[in-house]
């Protein structure tokens, strides 16, 4: 078991919140348009601070853990590229300006953090609690891998989602981005912006992710000191990497294949712990080191392949995937 004391806790969230209030202050406070340079020092400035975490908590907590730290690191920054994906599709349906995609992004980013710590603080308790929760973790993953690798090629629609059709149906919303506000006065009355709908459509979505990332990083550790920091550490830097990558984003054609494999393989690892843990102990179990060459090892040729793949044939679009299918196919049903 893993002792982190009080101590470490608030040094640990105070680190966070540093990062995060730089984040906010870079990205709400000062709205501008994010170059290329700007976006990369940011991604590996971030991405260097959650290295550096995971060396110095290897040393101080032993390397079994530091390598459930890096997998849950891996696993949560891979799934959070397809974020990214949501992230662009929602940008260009509501045309939200650019100076003001900083601002969303951000707090996107902090709607995920906090969803994720109380979908964690129930997870680590229902995981105490219920050693059967490792199964029905799994299969829930197994089940999400099956529903990506199917509609690996479609899009999410972000005008089917029930919470921004209801905003829209209830409140009044304004036609433009009024200085980036999401509340204001039009003619005396009180009115919402596109803004405000943004960050709903974000922040839904958002639940959906951690609905699926928590279970996923779980696979990889059942410690949850571990399972937060791997979140926000990850998360942390999707701001500026959403800038870094997002015109590379369309060409990763084969990434909602590869998270789904990485999805069912880490399934399977819960569902073999369950059966190891409660059923009968000479049940394989697979240990970390192997889940993170695994995993590390379908991200590095899920990418190459999607380079590959869109070199050949440019006119192929990546695609974020549902798991919902197209509204046509769900009418059908």
């Amino acid at each position: 078991m893993l002792e982190v004391t009080a101590l470490g806790w608030t040094l640990t969230i105070g680190v966070i919140v540093a990062l995060l209030a730089l984040d906010l202050a870079v990205g709400v406070f000062r709205p501008h348009a994010v170059g290329f340079r700007e976006a990369a020092v940011w991604s590996i400035f971030y991405i260097a601070v959650a290295v550096a975490f995971g060396v110095v908590f290897g040393q101080v907590a032993g390397w079994d853990f530091g390598a459930q730290y890096f997998a849950g690191y891996i696993v949560e920054k891979s799934l959070s590229v397809d974020n990214l994906f949501v992230f662009v599709i929602i940008m260009a349906t509501f045309a939200v300006p650019e100076k003001y995609q900083q601002e969303v992004l951000t707090f996107g980013i902090i709607i995920a953090l906090v969803l994720r710590v109380i979908f964690i603080a129930l997870g680590a308790t229902l995981l105490s609690l219920f050693s059967f929760m490792f199964l029905i973790f799994g299969l829930i993953l197994i089940f999400t891998a099956v529903q990506l690798f199917r509609h690996r090629d479609v899009d999410p629609d972000v005008e089917d989602n029930a919470l921004v059709k209801f905003s829209r149906r209830i409140l009044p919303v304004t036609d433009d981005y009024i200085g980036g506000k999401m509340i204001t006065k039009v003619d005396g009355r009180r009115v919402v912006t596109p803004m405000f709908i943004v960050l709903i459509a974000i922040g839904s979505s958002d639940l959906l992710f951690a609905l699926d990332s928590i279970p996923a990083v779980f696979g990889v550790t059942d410690e949850a000191f571990i399972v937060f920091v791997a979140n926000a550490f990850a998360l942390l830097g999707l701001r500026a990497l959403f800038f870094l990558v997002k015109g590379l984003l369309d060409r990763l054609v084969y990434l909602s294949a590869g998270l789904s494999v990485i999805l069912a393989f880490i399934g399977v690892k819960l569902v073999l712990h369950w059966l190891h843990v409660d059923i009968n102990t000479s049940v394989p179990e697979i240990p970390t080191p192997l889940s993170l060459v695994v995993i590390i090892g379908v991200l590095i040729v899920t990418t190459i392949a999607s380079l590959m793949k869109s070199k050949k044939d440019p006119d192929t679009k990546a695609h974020a995937g549902s798991l919902r299918g197209r509204p046509e196919e769900r009418q059908k049903h």
